[in-house]
């Protein structure tokens, strides 16, 4: 081996306790992370199904019907003098 590749070994073997921490510390923020993605979409989720579950519902409604009355007897006397004519 070469004398960089030696020093770097013997640099990497004394600070060993500081790469391990920092590999660890990485672990755990991505684990948070992924922790907090998840909890982020299980909580859209779940607000989407109480929202779909809670609405009213177009199916269910009863129809009432409606009456109209129209006065047509401008019209009727329109057709009698028509007929009279």
């Amino acid at each position: 081996m070469s004398q960089a590749k030696v020093d770097r070994y013997k640099e990497e073997k004394r600070n060993v306790k500081k790469i391990m921490a920092k590999e660890r510390r990485n672990w755990m923020i991505t684990k948070i992370i992924l922790i907090i993605i998840a909890a982020a979409v299980i909580g859209w989720i779940g607000v989407s199904l109480y929202q779909a579950i809670t609405a009213p519902s177009t199916t269910n409604t009863s129809v009432q019907s409606v009456t109209y009355t129209i006065d047509s007897s401008a019209l009727e006397n329109y057709l009698d003098s028509l007929e009279n004519a």
